[in-house]
């Protein structure tokens, strides 16, 4: 599937299966049955999650940057042009709440983000994980709007631009006509 190709962009550090297994084993699981409960009231959000997930990893890689705030001196990529239709933010705030609670300070933001967009789709297959995520994210400090406005695709751009910026981020065309 598609969102493999994330893995290639992702933040630096070495991703592995069940990187929390000593420090919060209870971790995805938590992720996955809060996903359950919200994608089980908002049949949209699976779309949402995925969409949410991919605007993080097209700006810095998958580093969570995109659930970063604006400051009064920055003004972060949450709330650029492209990402101010995004939603979902709810969704990640509340399984990241469950998941402090169990293990303070382990999950990163960027590791939930990426498990909740995974569990989010893979409800409409009978909770089959469509894709395997790895995890051990770092979550990223930096976050501008200016960086989103020149990594994140644009929909006015042709197909020869579009093809050209996924490529630089190791995506296929065949990911480019998924992902649209």
């Amino acid at each position: 599937m598609v969102v493999l190709c994330f893995i290639g962009i992702s933040e630096g550090g070495s991703l592995r299966k069940n990187f929390y297994r000593t420090s919060c084993p209870q971790a995805e699981q938590i992720v996955k049955n809060i996903t359950q409960q919200h994608v089980s009231s908002r049949p949209e959000l699976p779309a949402k999650l995925l969409r949410l997930h991919f605007h993080d990893c097209f700006v810095r890689g998958c580093d969570g940057s995109v659930l970063l705030e604006s400051t009064a001196s920055n003004t972060a990529e949450k709330d650029a042009i492209p990402n101010l239709s995004l939603a979902g933010f709810d969704v990640i705030k509340n399984i990241k709440d469950a998941v402090e609670a169990k293990c303070p300070g382990t999950v990163s933001c960027a590791d939930i983000l990426a498990l909740a967009a995974r569990d989010a789709v893979s409800v409409q297959f009978n909770n089959e994980p469509k894709w395997e995520v790895l995890t051990g994210r770092r979550d990223g400090t930096v976050s501008k709007s200016s960086e989103a406005l020149i990594n994140i695709p644009s929909p006015f751009q042709n197909i020869t631009q579009l093809k050209q910026i996924f490529a630089s981020k190791n995506l296929t065309l065949h990911d480019l006509v998924v992902l649209s």
